[in-house]
């Protein structure tokens, strides 16, 4: 893949914003976001922000898509599980800095073009699932890292967080009211117990449930933390 000259602007934007993992960067670079947005927004395909991809989802702002992969401290042996494959974009730059990625998309429609896309770059280390990403990806579980693309109703799943592994660690967007998302990073400590950091403001679609929980009703995070912390 030949990067885009004007995604050396963008890089620079991304570096004053205070981005300073230089491989997440290079990553970015040299991800053509010009694949992953509709022809219509192609002219702003390397602004710093979010655009519309269809089905009421987005292909995330730069910015954000730097913080959150910066924040997963992945590396070459990492097994990574995306919820929320939107455009491919974001799957696209996990795939260039793990070993393999697993990613779930709700909206078949989405995940044919992301597929598509994916194929074109000559990206084979991604593997893909239409499906309730509340749910994770039970079969391939545990992962070394977690990444969630649409905000959390006040909770994160459970099932995304017993699906992370040993000292794995989780990107997540959550709700804390309606007007209020916070991006999380949640790390698991060699005891087992979560460990969260509030890494700021942010504002995502939400994370959408095709499913009933029934009694696996999500907690609140504080609550969910809790109980882990209580784990032998």
């Amino acid at each position: 893949m030949t990067a885009d000259p004007r995604a050396a602007g963008l890089i620079a934007v991304l570096r004053e914003s205070g981005i300073t993992d230089d491989k997440v960067l290079a990553a970015l670079e040299r991800i053509p976001r010009e694949r992953f947005v509709p022809p219509t927004f192609q002219e702003h395909a390397f602004d710093n922000t979010a655009l519309p991809i269809g089905h009421g989802q987005t292909v995330s702002q730069p910015l954000i898509v730097a913080m959150m992969t910066a924040a997963l401290a992945l590396n070459h042996r990492s097994k990574v599980l995306e919820v929320g494959t939107g455009s491919g974009y974001q799957t696209a730059v996990l795939a260039h800095l793990a070993r393999r990625v697993y990613t779930v998309e709700r909206h078949p429609e989405l995940l044919r073009d992301a597929e598509a896309r994916l194929k074109e770059l000559r990206i084979r280390n991604v593997e893909t699932m239409a499906g309730d990403g509340s749910l994770g990806w039970p079969d391939h579980a545990p992962f070394d890292r977690i990444i969630v693309t649409a905000a959390a109703d006040e909770a994160v799943p459970p099932a995304l967080i017993e699906q992370l592994g040993p000292s794995g660690i989780m990107v997540v967007p959550v709700a804390a009211s309606a007007i209020d998302q916070r991006l999380l990073r949640l790390a698991r400590q060699r005891d087992g117990t979560i460990a969260s950091t509030d890494l700021g403001a942010v504002r995502f679609v939400p994370l959408v449930s095709e499913h009933d929980h029934g009694g696996d009703r999500p907690r609140p995070l504080s609550k969910e933390i809790a109980r882990l912390r209580r784990r032998p």
